[in-house]
């Protein structure tokens, strides 16, 4: 065994020893005195419905058994149900926690959310090469991890993150020319489609221009693979799937970051004003998506590609605020931007935003919480922020900024 197989084989000995330990922390402290994880829940239960009742996760009976699991009863009018409401390979995806005691698979979920947030975090820190100094490096850690919408993301149980690290990893693979394997990242991402609608077909336009045909054949295999193991497994679960997701406006009260600032900030605005300014938002993006037709060097990918993120959870029907974790790529790559820009006070001046992100957030959340609610300001500041910072920065991210691979 040479000594770069034995190093690696370690490293990944020494990550399942942690991952374990996390997991029977996590259980003993938090999940068997306090579960929770309401949005894992609604999976979990889809999942164990099916796998050990072999009830569709879409069914009238598996969403009773998901109510009766989060309230103790049927839900009332007004409240969210809870449903399963995701692809249907969802249930693949978590299929060895199905099998566990809730209390034991929240533990194991919640820690492997930890793992993928960092992960994603050193992905998106090595994605745009920055050399990144060790305390910044830590700073930036630990700020992130328990940044507002991160750390919630964790409590509830979000899939996000895991969306958040496979987008970050198929960006580093796409780097690293493994274009086989970025397809199956993208695919496995669809997992939650609203915070990808617009990354997939960026991605494969990119590939058709450059003529990366094998991350095309990755996505599609992945795909078809998902897809069809589904449709074997339940043959109308794209219906059903269709059909919860139709229904999800009639329990959930806020909509996109457009939508807060045109129905709730500016209500004179009304659906007009929302189209409008999402058309023209939509239609920025379309216009970078051109220029990258023509251009389609790997800096200006990365560009457009976080300036789709930011456009995409703008624009979204339906979002939530910790869908905003995979928004750390395009912050990543701003803040990477200012420090190895302004070599003496850049590691201040990033240290001071993540500083004002971490904290600011927070008291905006306690100073406007009501009835253990979000308020929709929650919506705004790091979506439009961001916007703001790509707009102002567009030259420089675009064409200044170098990055080395791809």
């Amino acid at each position: 065994m040479s000594k770069s197989v034995a190093r690696s084989l370690t490293v990944v000995l020494c990550l399942i020893a942690v991952y374990v330990a996390d997991t029977v922390a996590t259980h003993a402290v938090f999940t068997s005195r306090f579960p929770g994880a309401n949005d894992f829940y609604s999976r979990w239960a889809g999942a164990r419905a099916w796998w050990m009742q072999g009830l569709s996760p879409y069914s009238e009976e598996a969403s009773r058994q998901i109510e009766i699991g989060i309230y103790g009863r049927r839900a009332l009018p007004g409240e969210d149900p809870g449903p399963f409401a995701y692809p249907f390979y969802a249930v693949f995806l978590i299929a060895p926690l199905a099998f566990l005691p809730y209390v034991w698979a929240e533990a194991a979920w919640l820690a492997l959310l930890q793992f993928a947030l960092i992960g994603g975090i050193l992905a998106s820190i090595r994605l745009v090469k920055w050399h990144i100094p060790p305390l910044l490096l830590g700073v930036t850690l630990i700020s992130m991890v328990f940044f507002y919408h991160s750390a919630r993301a964790i409590l509830l149980g979000q899939f996000a993150v895991i969306v958040f690290a496979l987008v970050a990893g198929m960006l580093l693979a796409l780097q690293a020319r493994r274009d086989l394997w970025a397809g199956v990242l993208l695919a496995l991402a669809t997992v939650k489609p609203q915070m990808v609608f617009l990354l997939v077909p960026l991605a494969l336009l990119w590939a058709i221009a450059t003529r990366r045909w094998r991350l095309v054949w990755g996505f599609a295999g992945a795909m078809a693979v998902l897809c069809g193991a589904s449709w074997i497994a339940v043959p109308g679960w794209l219906g059903d799937f269709l059909t919860q997701m139709m229904h999800y406006s009639s329990y959930t009260a806020i909509g996109s970051p457009v939508w807060v600032i045109t129905r709730y900030f500016f209500p004179a605005l009304g659906a007009p004003g929302e189209i409008g300014l999402s058309l023209v938002l939509a239609g920025w993006a379309l216009v970078t998506w051109l220029r990258l037709w023509r251009t389609p060097s790997w800096p200006m990918f990365l560009w457009t590609v976080s300036l789709t993120l930011i456009v995409t959870n703008l624009i979204a029907l339906r979002t939530a605020t910790t869908n905003y974790v995979v928004l750390f790529i395009p912050l990543i790559h701003l803040l990477a931007v200012m420090q190895t820009r302004w070599p003496r006070g850049g590691t201040w001046a990033v240290i001071g935003i993540e500083a004002v992100l971490l904290v600011g957030l927070w008291a905006l959340f306690l100073a406007t919480v009501k009835n253990k609610f979000e308020h929709p300001i929650m919506y705004l500041p790091l979506p439009v922020g961001l916007w703001i910072a790509w707009v102002a920065a567009r030259r420089g991210l675009g064409g200044e900024m170098k990055t080395e691979g791809g």
